[in-house]
């Protein structure tokens, strides 16, 4: 046994050792990604150079190991484009693959695309997707993954899509597990922002900003062909599902027909999210027309925030579902056209609020709630989510809604974040609050591909007024430290 350790420790060793920084580009080591898959290694980088690329890029095949995955990035960031075509990256039975930094744009049918290789009972494994942006398309996905477990899509925008079809998505998930979709902004990207079907399972999707999708901003479940679900079906079907334990926590919506769909969904958990203007729906529960499936059932809607502003249907309830499974609980309603209006729900919202929120500025999209909002220290006391959508600790008696009031916070909270930026997103002025020991020394602006922005910080304040929509990252200095904090914001 020590001789296959000591063994074992030397491989790991040789394959770091052997790792190349390979460049791809017009004047680089290889001109393209195709030309470069014979001759790729676990632990290589690929650095993409700053350029355009067309032309469908792809690998089949090809993996990193757990601990030294095949990383793909741009060489500065955001300034490597993948323009045009059908699909821009296709990844066939990959495994162990980062991708980061990259701008996707313009496909007419996937932006990314990695799937399982059509082996459905052998997943592709850990695949990273960071920082990268998805935009303008005509396409069906921005992002498609198919038989992917173990992965995480962080710190990226899908933004503006031609396409508002059920089918067209910012992120559509068939047959994935266990894998976080986090801290990602999502605006125009579809008919849905997310979708998780085809017996996807152990989603945890937090901290997005998701608006303005024609269709559904979450879909938990969908319309899966028989024949595509990972795991592949048993014959005959029993208990089958399209999505199970999916969990949604600390995310805000904006606009859309319907803002969370339950379709042949069991066992899946909404906790902690602010939802704003649905025009149809806020909340759909819906079966399937297969009996031998489970019907949609055993989900929670707990902790949320919902703010219409006309009259509509809360709920709509389709056949094969049993809706009086599903908890509601410790949710605050509000409808702004009608001072006389409760929600007609399924079941009953156990310790439900009807009554405004008090958003801090609701005309810019700026959803923290005032410190003298009903929300504060209302929801019902559950294990997860732990960070707010500012990635701040929720109170032990926690708010309702995706953002925790920071004025409520125990001294034990504060030392969990000890430099807090607020409001997020924000439209004017951001406020930084300091917890720490030491003074900030100085702040600096970067928008998402590194440059750097002027900005003027006095007294714990920034005005940010000036700049343009988007994503932006603070780095707080404080002084007698060698460390900077890091903050993600929203422009709006």
């Amino acid at each position: 046994m020590k001789l296959f350790c000591t063994l074992l420790i030397v491989f790991l060793c040789q394959v770091r050792l052997n790792a190349q920084i390979i460049t791809i580009g017009d004047t680089g080591d290889y001109p393209t990604l195709n030309a470069v898959e014979d001759f790729v290694s676990p632990g290589d980088t690929l650095m993409l150079q700053s350029q355009t690329f067309t032309g469908f890029q792809s690998w089949f095949d090809i993996s990193g190991t757990p601990s030294a995955p095949i990383v793909i990035m741009a060489e500065v960031e955001h300034q490597t484009f993948f323009t045009g075509g059908a699909t821009a990256i296709y990844l066939h039975n990959c495994s162990n693959i980062e991708i980061n930094g990259l701008v996707i744009e313009g496909q007419t049918v996937n932006g990314i695309n990695i799937d399982d290789g059509g082996n459905y009972s052998t997943p592709a494994l850990n695949i990273t997707i960071r920082n990268c942006i998805f935009r303008d398309f005509s396409a069906r996905n921005m992002l498609k993954m198919s038989g992917i477990d173990n992965f995480l899509i962080e710190d990226c925008e899908f933004m503006n899509t031609s396409l508002d079809f059920y089918s067209d998505a910012g992120i559509d998930f068939v047959g994935c597990h266990h894998g976080t979709v986090q801290d990602n902004y999502f605006d125009s990207s579809g008919g849905v922002g997310i979708v998780c079907k085809g017996g996807s399972q152990f989603i945890t999707i937090r901290r997005n900003f998701i608006k303005n999708n024609t269709k559904r901003a979450i879909n938990i479940g969908g319309g899966t062909g028989f024949q595509f679900f990972r795991p592949p079906l048993p014959d005959p079907i029993v208990d089958a599902f399209e999505a199970a334990d999916i969990e949604v926590y600390s995310n805000v919506f904006v606009g859309s027909f319907s803002q969370v769909s339950f379709e042949t969904s069991v066992r899946s958990k909404v906790y902690n999210n602010t939802f704003y203007n649905p025009s149809v729906w806020v909340i759909r529960i819906l079966g399937k027309p297969n009996t031998s499936f489970l019907e949609c059932a055993d989900n929670e809607f707990i902790n949320n925030i919902v703010y219409l502003e006309n009259d509509l249907t809360e709920v709509n309830i389709g056949p094969n579902t049993q809706p009086q499974t599903f908890t509601f609980s410790n949710n605050l309603w509000y409808n702004a056209s009608d001072a006389n209006w409760t929600p007609i729900l399924p079941v009953t919202d156990t310790n439900q609020i009807i009554a405004a929120p008090i958003f801090e500025d609701l005309q810019n999209e700026n959803f923290r709630v005032n410190h003298i909002s009903p929300a504060i220290g209302n929801g019902l006391a559950v294990s997860e989510p732990i960070l707010d959508f500012d990635e701040n600790p929720f109170n032990t008696s926690r708010s309702i809604g995706a953002f925790e009031n920071r004025s409520t916070l125990s001294t034990s909270d504060f030392s969990q974040e000890r430099i807090v930026v607020y409001p997020n997103p924000v439209s004017e002025t951001i406020h930084i609050e300091n917890n720490t020991s030491n003074l900030i020394d100085k702040v600096s602006l970067y928008t998402i591909d590194g440059k750097q922005i002027k900005v003027n910080y006095s007294d714990g304040v920034v005005d940010v007024s000036q700049i343009s929509a988007g994503m932006y990252f603070f780095k707080i200095y404080v002084k007698n430290s060698s460390q900077s904090h890091i903050k993600k914001i929203v422009k709006q």
